[in-house]
């Protein structure tokens, strides 16, 4: 009898796509009218107007082009997500071609050398960048591009990859769960709420520095499980293998000859990462400059390596060739949701949530919130979609449960924050896993302790703060 074997995550995807399909034969087709927020700049729903309309079941045809449309809307040719799964592609070329040099190999050898018996250490900090880019810019998609840099480094540490995954993930997450001046959802839902987006915000500091600290805690010990015994780690069948994957060089006896070009290429690859940070938090870039950076980052890399025209080419091509299949489990992701607005059920989970909040006491109106900001997280992980359609909804209602405005989006931002920790609709959690190579199983294993524990620190701080 063969050893049952987890799906992969393009099955969990796909099955979810036909789930979600059924539900549209199932539940009631709905909308809310809408009306343009100037502050929000986007369209809005209005309260107390929910109705249902004809429905639009998805059939067979729907859910085969689910996956498409998840990458771009084949009607119009509006981007989904395809301009995610193009800086994916990019990011791919770019890490191979300056890991083709031996750059990055190089300079891990030197990290290692200055760290001997303190690399813990590491955890802590990089979660602590990680966790800032999270609570003021909602780092999410952009995280995707230190996932070769950093879960090498953990290897050659003596830790595994989902430390590397952990360290990235759970980092940035918690960040976005402990959003204080986020933009893309603390600013956004408290528009929406029509408050000032300080107001909560020492509520939302406090389940920042516990989650921090929490999930600091959480992937320490794990680490130093896996660096005392290496049997310990979730991924104890991949280790050959991912050290292959991610110590694409030699022996480590090879990577200690740090030259000059060494030191130029990583000079630019970290100035790149530095400028993606600067860019995204400062200039407004997003997707189509992300990808123009890192492009003209590896051409760079090409030149000061001396590489030739072919040999660029083809470095750059095996690179994006070796992340096609996260480009590709980023549309399946999306196809969720594609599937979910297009059978017009969306808003009627929504109007189902507003139906039972309604005429609860105080904490009881704050904690079932919570709950069904987290079932409404899973069809919208987006943060500034969820705020979009839910708060201008919810938030009104709170004043009749005597809740202040900020604790409902406290509420939101936190539940969207925990559940976007291990969506499988999250196109970040199943792109990271899957360039860590860390079946989708194995971290929930890893992680769902984890989030019991943030789930009642959180729901803990919301009840006092109510």
């Amino acid at each position: 009898m063969s050893k049952f074997q987890f799906p992969s995550a393009f099955t969990i995807l796909f099955a979810l796509i036909v789930l979600v399909a059924a539900a549209t034969w199932i539940i009631p087709a709905g909308e809310y009218d809408r009306t343009f927020s100037e502050s929000l700049g986007r369209d809005v729903p209005v309260p107390g107007t929910y109705h249902t309309v004809e429905g639009d079941q998805q059939g067979v045809i729907d859910v085969f082009m689910a996956p498409i449309a998840g990458l771009y809307n084949p009607e119009t040719g509006e981007a989904n997500a395809i301009d995610v799964a193009v800086f994916v592609l990019v990011i791919g070329g770019f890490l191979m071609v300056v890991t083709h040099t031996g750059a990055i190999d190089a300079g891990i050898a030197k990290v290692m050398t200055a760290l001997k018996g303190r690399e813990k250490w590491m955890i802590p900090i990089l979660m602590a960048f990680f966790a800032a880019g999270g609570t003021i810019y909602g780092m999410a998609e952009e995280s995707l591009a230190f996932y070769a840099l950093i879960i090498p480094v953990m290897i050659r540490a003596g830790y595994d990859s989902l430390t590397g995954v952990a360290i990235i993930m759970l980092g940035a997450g918690i960040g976005t769960l402990g959003s204080t001046i986020n933009p893309f959802a603390t600013v956004i839902a408290a528009n929406a709420a029509d408050i000032a987006f300080t107001d909560g915000i020492v509520a939302r500091a406090i389940i920042l520095v516990l989650g921090w600290l929490t999930c600091v805690f959480w992937v320490m010990r794990y680490a130093e499980a896996v660096k005392t015994d290496p049997a310990h780690s979730l991924v104890a069948d991949m280790r050959e293998e991912n050290r292959a994957h991610f110590l694409k060089s030699g022996g480590d006896d090879d990577l200690l000859d740090f030259t000059t070009t060494h030191k130029i290429v990583l000079t630019i690859f970290v100035l790149s990462f530095a400028l993606l940070i600067y860019g995204v938090s400062v200039l407004g870039w997003w997707m189509g400059e992300m990808s123009a950076l890192f492009l003209a980052a590896a051409i760079l890399v090409g030149f000061v390596a001396r590489m030739g025209e072919h040999e660029f080419v083809d470095t750059f091509i095996d690179g994006a060739k070796d992340l096609l299949g996260v480009a590709l489990i980023i549309g399946v992701a999306r196809g969720i949701v594609v599937v979910m607005d297009a059978g017009k059920i969306t808003d009627t989970i929504l109007f189902w949530s507003e139906q039972a909040v309604s005429g609860l006491g105080t904490i009881a109106f704050i904690n079932v919130m919570f709950w069904l900001e987290v079932a409404l997280s899973f069809f919208v992980p987006s943060s500034s979609g969820l705020a979009v359609l839910t708060m201008p909804i919810m938030a009104p209602l709170a004043d009749f449960s005597n809740v202040a405005r900020d604790v409902v989006v406290t509420a939101y931002q936190s539940a969207n924050g925990l559940v976007n920790l291990v969506n499988p609709t999250f196109a970040v959690v199943m792109g990271g896993l899957a360039i860590g190579r860390v079946p989708y199983d194995k971290w929930l294993r890893f992680t769902w302790p984890l989030l019991a524990i943030l789930a009642v620190m959180i729901m803990i701080v919301l009840s006092v703060s109510a």
